[in-house]
């Protein structure tokens, strides 16, 4: 498991370390510095001509350290400094002097367009929380407009920690080197864009005040995943991997249905039941001949009981429709399903058509998938609000009431009440398609019909949902993966993990 900090949680390790533990600051900067050359060097990056641009904070100490290593190993570098040097912390002083003992020089202005071959941006670290202006925005702006490769130390310099907001302004990073702890930032918002290729590196942090946090976000690694796999006994039959009912599909939306149904049994459910629109039907017994279609032409809300009551676990919504019928359908989920239940699509747009139906699901073991529009429409907060903080807001909202959110997105959060915020970091741009939400749905519903708790599911899902979009990427490229190439490559993901 590995821990993904924002700016005042990294903030406490790097204070337990110094004052409790007795690490000096600049015995932790030495690391740092050492760590960012041993990535370049591993990087092969072009030494020829370096420019080394650095602040008065930490941030800036760190970027003379790798100013006078470079230095010490006969490279041509310039080191500049951003800001008033009075303002500079003891240990970036105290770095600046071991600098120019051995030779270095330090440049107090903005640095000169030249033919640089690396620049280093090490001018704000992880605590910056105000818009970059001014001279800092000057020389942002220099570093990035250079035919260069960019190398950032800990964070681009402009980037929120905490949300991964551009503050301003940023530095564009080829490759970012952070701490100890990869920062939440690095992954939300726009942070993967501008941090470009990064690597955590160990400098002897501790964990230890991170430990007891209830607020930290956290992600799982493939051995945690493999552990939340529904076990298969070789005793066993369909009713051993649960009944799932899924209710999706209005009139010529079959498509969303077959998604939700072929990925759930991908997934592992035992048998699937799809609840849809009388339209659907033929071609749902062609496209799944697996599953069982049982269809509508008006709202009957004993058979949707009688439905609910042969289910082990629910999906509804994809698909679905906005009409009346639809609206009575989902109420009628929600009053007397008794078993786990997923909420997706047009079934949390009439969510948001009807608020009130928030407060029936409560407390209840729901889960819903939103993408950031549908969180939107849900919560009547914009998107702009929602990416300002989406941790923060994500928790208050699954707090509120305590059901299951997988909030979708480039990186997508999932919160509930017993494993707190997890982030997601499988999948990719080649994902964003029609349909890839469908499949999303249909895997975590398949492995809630298995019997996993809601959390786990909804956590084992996204990540075999991501990897399915990262195993079709690596054969069919970034243009051309469909939402049912995902389907075929589920089964693909689920040996990887097993394996």
């Amino acid at each position: 498991m590995q821990y993904l900090v924002n700016a005042a949680q990294m903030k406490s390790a790097d204070q337990y370390t110094i004052q409790k533990l007795g690490v000096p600051s600049l015995e932790l900067m030495e690391r740092a510095a050492d760590g960012c050359i041993q990535i370049m060097e591993q990087e092969k990056m072009d030494f020829s001509d370096v420019c080394v641009v650095c602040g008065t904070g930490n941030n800036g100490g760190d970027g003379f350290a790798i100013a006078r290593m470079l230095l010490e190993k006969d490279y041509k570098v310039q080191a500049f400094l951003v800001g008033d040097a009075e303002h500079c912390t003891k240990e970036t002083k105290e770095q600046i002097r071991k600098l120019e003992a051995c030779g270095g020089k330090v440049r107090y202005c903005i640095p000169e367009d030249g033919h640089y071959s690396l620049v280093i941006d090490a001018v704000f670290g992880v605590g910056l929380s105000r818009d970059v202006d001014g001279i800092y925005r000057q020389v942002i702006e220099w570093m990035n407009a250079q035919d260069a490769v960019r190398f950032a130390v800990d964070i681009p310099s402009g980037l929120s920690a905490t949300t991964g907001c551009v503050l301003g302004c940023a530095f564009e990073a080829d490759y970012t080197v952070t701490f100890q702890f990869k920062k939440l930032g690095l992954e939300l918002a726009q942070g993967r864009k501008y941090a470009g290729k990064t690597v955590v590196w160990d400098i002897g942090i501790s964990a230890q005040p991170l430990m007891d946090d209830t607020d930290i976000v956290k992600s799982d690694e493939k051995e945690d995943y493999r552990k939340l796999l529904p076990k298969r006994e070789e005793d066993s039959n369909k009713g051993s991997y649960g009944k799932l009912l899924i209710i999706a599909g209005s009139k010529g939306m079959a498509g969303a249905a077959y998604l939700n149904a072929h990925a759930a049994y991908m997934a592992g459910a035992g048998l699937v039941r799809i609840y849809t629109a009388k339209d659907n039907r033929a071609i749902l017994q062609t496209l799944l001949p697996e599953a069982i279609i049982t269809t509508y032409e008006d709202f009957e809300q004993v058979e949707v009981i009688r439905l609910l009551e042969w289910a082990d676990a629910v999906c509804v919504g994809s698909g679905l429709g906005q009409s009346k019928t639809a609206e009575r359908i989902l109420k009628t989920v929600i009053d007397y399903v008794r078993v786990p239940c997923l909420i997706d699509a047009d079934g949390l747009n009439l969510l948001a058509d009807n608020k009130n139906y928030l407060r029936h699901i409560e407390g209840r073991r729901f889960v819903i998938t939103p993408h950031m529009k549908e969180m939107s429409r849900v919560t009547g907060d914009s998107v702009e609000n929602l990416k300002k903080d989406r941790v923060e807001f994500l928790k208050q909202f699954a707090e509120t009431l305590r059901i299951v959110c997988v909030l979708k997105d480039s990186r997508t959060l999932i919160a509930g009440e017993e494993r707190g915020i997890r982030l997601n970091q499988t999948g990719n741009c080649a994902m964003a398609k029609a349909g890839s939400g469908d499949v999303l749905a249909g895997i975590i519903a398949g492995f809630m019909a298995q019997g996993k708790e809601l959390e786990e599911a909804a956590s084992l899902g996204t990540y075999v949902h991501g990897l399915s979009g990262d195993l079709a990427k690596i054969e069919k490229g970034v243009y051309s993966v469909m939402a049912r190439d995902l389907i075929e490559y589920i089964s693909k993901a689920l040996m990887e993990l097993e394996e």
